[in-house]
Protein backbone atom coordinates (compact mmCIF):
# COMPACT_ATOMS: atom_id res chain seq x y z
CA UNK A 1 0.00 0.00 0.00
CA UNK A 2 1.26 3.48 -0.84
CA UNK A 3 2.28 5.50 2.20
CA UNK A 4 0.63 8.82 2.99
CA UNK A 5 3.98 10.55 2.52
CA UNK A 6 4.37 9.04 -0.96
CA UNK A 7 0.86 10.19 -1.86
CA UNK A 8 1.78 13.66 -0.63
CA UNK A 9 4.85 13.72 -2.86
CA UNK A 10 2.83 12.61 -5.88
CA UNK A 11 0.24 15.29 -5.20
CA UNK A 12 2.81 18.10 -4.87
CA UNK A 13 2.15 20.93 -7.31
CA UNK A 14 3.88 21.85 -9.46
CA UNK A 15 6.82 19.81 -8.07
CA UNK A 16 8.49 18.92 -4.80
CA UNK A 17 12.09 19.86 -4.03
CA UNK A 18 14.83 17.68 -2.54
CA UNK A 19 17.64 20.03 -1.55
CA UNK A 20 20.54 20.51 0.81
CA UNK A 21 24.33 20.34 1.03
CA UNK A 22 25.93 17.35 -0.65
CA UNK A 23 27.46 16.02 2.54
CA UNK A 24 26.99 16.62 6.25
CA UNK A 25 29.75 18.98 7.36
CA UNK A 26 28.46 19.64 10.87
CA UNK A 27 25.26 19.78 12.87
CA UNK A 28 25.43 23.57 12.89
CA UNK A 29 25.79 23.77 9.12
CA UNK A 30 22.92 21.38 8.42
CA UNK A 31 20.60 23.22 10.80
CA UNK A 32 21.49 26.54 9.20
CA UNK A 33 20.97 25.20 5.68
CA UNK A 34 17.62 23.58 6.50
CA UNK A 35 16.33 26.71 8.23
CA UNK A 36 17.19 28.87 5.23
CA UNK A 37 15.97 26.38 2.64
CA UNK A 38 12.68 25.96 4.49
CA UNK A 39 12.22 29.73 4.70
CA UNK A 40 12.50 29.97 0.91
CA UNK A 41 10.33 26.97 0.05
CA UNK A 42 7.63 27.79 2.61
CA UNK A 43 7.29 31.28 1.19
CA UNK A 44 6.92 29.84 -2.32
CA UNK A 45 4.59 26.99 -1.37
CA UNK A 46 7.03 24.24 -2.42
CA UNK A 47 7.22 20.91 -0.58
CA UNK A 48 10.78 20.51 0.78
CA UNK A 49 12.66 17.30 1.50
CA UNK A 50 16.03 18.01 3.14
CA UNK A 51 19.00 16.17 1.63
CA UNK A 52 22.49 15.52 2.90
CA UNK A 53 24.76 12.45 2.92
CA UNK A 54 26.39 10.85 5.96
CA UNK A 55 28.96 9.09 3.77
CA UNK A 56 30.18 9.71 0.23
CA UNK A 57 31.45 6.23 -0.47
CA UNK A 58 32.25 6.76 -4.15
CA UNK A 59 34.72 9.64 -4.02
CA UNK A 60 37.29 10.01 -6.82
CA UNK A 61 40.16 9.74 -4.34
CA UNK A 62 40.47 7.58 -1.22
CA UNK A 63 41.90 10.66 0.51
CA UNK A 64 38.80 12.78 -0.15
CA UNK A 65 36.38 13.85 2.59
CA UNK A 66 33.52 11.36 2.96
CA UNK A 67 31.39 12.73 5.79
CA UNK A 68 30.81 11.94 9.47
CA UNK A 69 29.72 8.33 8.99
CA UNK A 70 26.50 6.47 9.70
CA UNK A 71 25.98 6.96 13.44
CA UNK A 72 26.92 10.65 13.68
CA UNK A 73 25.31 11.45 10.33
CA UNK A 74 21.96 9.98 11.33
CA UNK A 75 22.11 11.84 14.65
CA UNK A 76 22.52 15.12 12.77
CA UNK A 77 19.74 14.33 10.30
CA UNK A 78 17.40 13.39 13.15
CA UNK A 79 18.21 16.72 14.80
CA UNK A 80 17.35 18.56 11.58
CA UNK A 81 14.11 16.59 11.25
CA UNK A 82 13.07 17.24 14.84
CA UNK A 83 13.96 20.93 14.71
CA UNK A 84 12.24 21.87 11.47
CA UNK A 85 9.70 19.11 10.89
CA UNK A 86 10.97 18.35 7.41
CA UNK A 87 11.24 14.93 5.74
CA UNK A 88 14.74 13.64 5.07
CA UNK A 89 16.40 11.98 2.08
CA UNK A 90 19.84 10.38 2.31
CA UNK A 91 21.63 7.61 0.45
CA UNK A 92 22.87 4.18 1.40
CA UNK A 93 25.65 2.09 -0.14
CA UNK A 94 25.30 -1.25 1.64
CA UNK A 95 22.27 -3.42 2.51
CA UNK A 96 23.32 -3.42 6.17
CA UNK A 97 22.68 0.34 6.37
CA UNK A 98 19.02 0.18 5.32
CA UNK A 99 17.32 -0.48 8.68
CA UNK A 100 19.25 2.17 10.60
CA UNK A 101 18.75 4.79 7.89
CA UNK A 102 15.03 4.02 7.64
CA UNK A 103 14.64 4.99 11.28
CA UNK A 104 15.48 8.59 10.29
CA UNK A 105 15.08 9.05 6.54
CA UNK A 106 11.71 9.36 4.83
CA UNK A 107 13.31 8.66 1.44
CA UNK A 108 16.19 6.23 1.03
CA UNK A 109 18.23 7.00 -2.05
CA UNK A 110 20.05 4.41 -4.14
CA UNK A 111 23.11 6.04 -5.77
CA UNK A 112 23.41 5.95 -9.55
CA UNK A 113 26.43 3.66 -9.52
CA UNK A 114 24.36 1.12 -7.55
CA UNK A 115 21.03 1.30 -9.38
CA UNK A 116 21.18 -2.36 -10.44
CA UNK A 117 22.35 -3.81 -7.11
CA UNK A 118 19.46 -6.11 -6.29
CA UNK A 119 20.38 -6.87 -2.67
CA UNK A 120 20.80 -3.17 -1.88
CA UNK A 121 17.51 -2.17 -3.52
CA UNK A 122 15.63 -5.04 -1.86
CA UNK A 123 16.99 -4.23 1.60
CA UNK A 124 15.98 -0.60 1.19
CA UNK A 125 12.54 -1.54 -0.15
CA UNK A 126 11.79 -3.87 2.76
CA UNK A 127 11.99 -0.92 5.18
CA UNK A 128 8.75 0.43 3.67
CA UNK A 129 10.26 3.87 3.15
CA UNK A 130 10.00 5.75 -0.13
CA UNK A 131 12.90 4.64 -2.32
CA UNK A 132 14.50 6.95 -4.87
CA UNK A 133 16.72 5.22 -7.44
CA UNK A 134 19.07 7.35 -9.48
CA UNK A 135 19.57 6.18 -13.05
CA UNK A 136 23.11 5.00 -13.59
CA UNK A 137 25.29 7.12 -15.85
CA UNK A 138 25.80 3.95 -17.88
CA UNK A 139 22.11 3.01 -18.20
CA UNK A 140 19.38 3.48 -20.75
CA UNK A 141 16.15 4.88 -19.30
CA UNK A 142 14.43 1.52 -19.86
CA UNK A 143 16.63 0.00 -17.14
CA UNK A 144 14.76 1.98 -14.49
CA UNK A 145 11.59 -0.07 -14.91
CA UNK A 146 13.55 -3.14 -13.82
CA UNK A 147 15.03 -1.29 -10.85
CA UNK A 148 11.63 0.05 -9.79
CA UNK A 149 10.16 -3.44 -10.19
CA UNK A 150 12.71 -4.74 -7.69
CA UNK A 151 11.29 -2.34 -5.09
CA UNK A 152 7.72 -3.36 -5.88
CA UNK A 153 8.64 -7.06 -5.84
CA UNK A 154 9.75 -6.58 -2.24
CA UNK A 155 6.22 -5.40 -1.41
CA UNK A 156 6.91 -1.67 -1.52
CA UNK A 157 5.04 0.48 -4.08
CA UNK A 158 6.67 3.70 -2.86
CA UNK A 159 9.37 4.30 -5.47
CA UNK A 160 10.79 7.24 -7.43
CA UNK A 161 13.24 7.16 -10.34
CA UNK A 162 15.72 9.99 -10.89
CA UNK A 163 17.56 11.17 -14.00
CA UNK A 164 21.10 12.45 -13.41
CA UNK A 165 22.72 12.44 -16.84
CA UNK A 166 24.44 9.88 -19.02
CA UNK A 167 28.15 9.53 -19.67
CA UNK A 168 28.90 9.44 -23.40
CA UNK A 169 32.59 10.28 -23.20
CA UNK A 170 35.44 11.03 -20.87
CA UNK A 171 34.83 13.40 -17.93
CA UNK A 172 31.44 14.66 -19.07
CA UNK A 173 27.73 13.92 -18.76
CA UNK A 174 24.87 14.63 -21.15
CA UNK A 175 21.25 15.20 -20.12
CA UNK A 176 18.84 13.85 -22.70
CA UNK A 177 15.36 15.35 -22.07
CA UNK A 178 13.81 12.31 -23.74
CA UNK A 179 14.85 10.27 -20.71
CA UNK A 180 12.53 12.32 -18.51
CA UNK A 181 9.64 11.05 -20.63
CA UNK A 182 10.87 7.52 -21.28
CA UNK A 183 11.52 6.93 -17.57
CA UNK A 184 7.77 7.27 -16.95
CA UNK A 185 7.65 3.72 -18.26
CA UNK A 186 8.85 2.70 -14.79
CA UNK A 187 5.30 3.41 -13.60
CA UNK A 188 6.25 5.86 -10.86
CA UNK A 189 7.07 9.54 -10.33
CA UNK A 190 10.13 10.86 -12.18
CA UNK A 191 12.57 13.31 -10.61
CA UNK A 192 15.56 15.17 -12.03
CA UNK A 193 18.91 15.72 -10.33
CA UNK A 194 19.85 19.07 -11.86
CA UNK A 195 23.21 19.39 -10.11
CA UNK A 196 24.92 15.99 -10.41
CA UNK A 197 23.82 16.03 -14.05
CA UNK A 198 26.45 18.70 -14.62
CA UNK A 199 29.37 16.91 -13.01
CA UNK A 200 32.57 16.43 -14.94
CA UNK A 201 33.88 13.24 -13.31
CA UNK A 202 37.61 13.41 -12.62
CA UNK A 203 37.54 16.62 -14.65
CA UNK A 204 39.66 18.74 -12.31
CA UNK A 205 43.41 18.26 -12.54
CA UNK A 206 45.72 19.45 -9.75
CA UNK A 207 49.44 20.24 -9.84
CA UNK A 208 50.29 17.22 -7.71
CA UNK A 209 48.62 14.95 -10.28
CA UNK A 210 45.48 14.33 -8.25
CA UNK A 211 42.04 14.57 -9.83
CA UNK A 212 38.57 15.48 -8.61
CA UNK A 213 35.16 15.98 -10.15
CA UNK A 214 34.55 19.34 -11.75
CA UNK A 215 31.27 20.73 -12.94
CA UNK A 216 29.31 23.28 -14.91
CA UNK A 217 27.41 25.16 -12.21
CA UNK A 218 26.37 27.92 -14.61
CA UNK A 219 24.21 25.43 -16.54
CA UNK A 220 22.18 24.24 -13.53
CA UNK A 221 19.33 26.65 -14.42
CA UNK A 222 19.33 25.28 -17.98
CA UNK A 223 18.84 21.69 -16.83
CA UNK A 224 16.29 22.73 -14.18
CA UNK A 225 14.26 24.69 -16.73
CA UNK A 226 14.31 21.73 -19.08
CA UNK A 227 13.15 19.33 -16.37
CA UNK A 228 10.26 21.57 -15.33
CA UNK A 229 9.20 22.16 -18.94
CA UNK A 230 9.12 18.40 -19.55
CA UNK A 231 7.03 17.93 -16.41
CA UNK A 232 9.03 16.10 -13.75
CA UNK A 233 7.39 15.38 -10.42
CA UNK A 234 10.34 16.46 -8.31
CA UNK A 235 13.59 18.40 -8.51
CA UNK A 236 16.74 17.23 -6.71
CA UNK A 237 19.49 19.78 -6.27
CA UNK A 238 22.42 20.28 -3.99
CA UNK A 239 22.53 23.74 -2.46
CA UNK A 240 25.28 25.32 -0.37
CA UNK A 241 25.70 28.65 1.40
CA UNK A 242 29.37 28.79 0.32
CA UNK A 243 29.95 26.36 -2.57
CA UNK A 244 33.64 27.14 -2.90
CA UNK A 245 34.22 25.91 0.65
CA UNK A 246 32.30 22.66 0.21
CA UNK A 247 34.49 19.58 0.78
CA UNK A 248 32.43 17.60 -1.78
CA UNK A 249 31.22 18.56 -5.28
CA UNK A 250 31.60 22.30 -4.82
CA UNK A 251 31.48 22.96 -8.60
CA UNK A 252 27.98 21.48 -8.88
CA UNK A 253 26.30 22.94 -5.80
CA UNK A 254 23.91 25.82 -6.38
CA UNK A 255 24.51 28.94 -4.24
CA UNK A 256 21.90 29.36 -1.54
CA UNK A 257 21.63 33.12 -2.12
CA UNK A 258 20.34 32.45 -5.65
CA UNK A 259 17.91 29.64 -4.83
CA UNK A 260 14.84 31.86 -4.54
CA UNK A 261 15.13 33.55 -7.96
CA UNK A 262 15.73 30.20 -9.64
CA UNK A 263 12.72 28.59 -7.96
CA UNK A 264 10.57 31.61 -8.79
CA UNK A 265 11.45 31.19 -12.45
CA UNK A 266 10.77 27.45 -12.36
CA UNK A 267 7.37 28.06 -10.75
CA UNK A 268 6.52 30.60 -13.47
CA UNK A 269 7.43 28.06 -16.13
CA UNK A 270 5.33 25.37 -14.46
CA UNK A 271 2.29 27.64 -14.54
CA UNK A 272 2.59 27.76 -18.33
CA UNK A 273 3.11 24.04 -18.95
CA UNK A 274 3.34 20.88 -16.89
CA UNK A 275 4.76 19.02 -19.88
CA UNK A 276 2.97 15.82 -18.90
CA UNK A 277 0.09 15.87 -21.37
CA UNK A 278 0.93 13.82 -24.45
CA UNK A 279 -0.17 15.27 -27.77
CA UNK A 280 -2.68 13.13 -29.56
CA UNK A 281 -0.84 13.27 -32.86
CA UNK A 282 -3.15 13.43 -35.87
CA UNK A 283 -1.57 12.20 -39.08
CA UNK A 284 -4.68 12.73 -41.17
CA UNK A 285 -3.73 14.55 -44.40
CA UNK A 286 -4.58 18.26 -44.34
CA UNK A 287 -7.15 19.39 -46.89
CA UNK A 288 -7.59 22.73 -48.62
CA UNK A 289 -9.86 24.03 -45.86
CA UNK A 290 -7.18 23.82 -43.12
Amino acid sequence: MESEFFKELKASQPFFLMAGPNVIQSEEHCLKMCRQLKSVTDSLGIKLVFKSSFDKANRTSAASFRGPGLEEGLRVLQKVKDTYGVPIITDIHEPSQATAVAAVADIIQIPAFLCRQTDLITAAAKTGRVIQIKKGQFCAPSVMRNSADKVRAAGNPNVLVCERGTMFGYSDLIVDPRNLVWMRDAGCPVTADVTHSLQQPAGQQFQDGAVASGGLRELIPTIARTAVAVGVDGIFMEVHDDPNSSPVDGPTQWPLRQLRPLLEELLAMARVTKGRQDFQIDLTPVGEDF
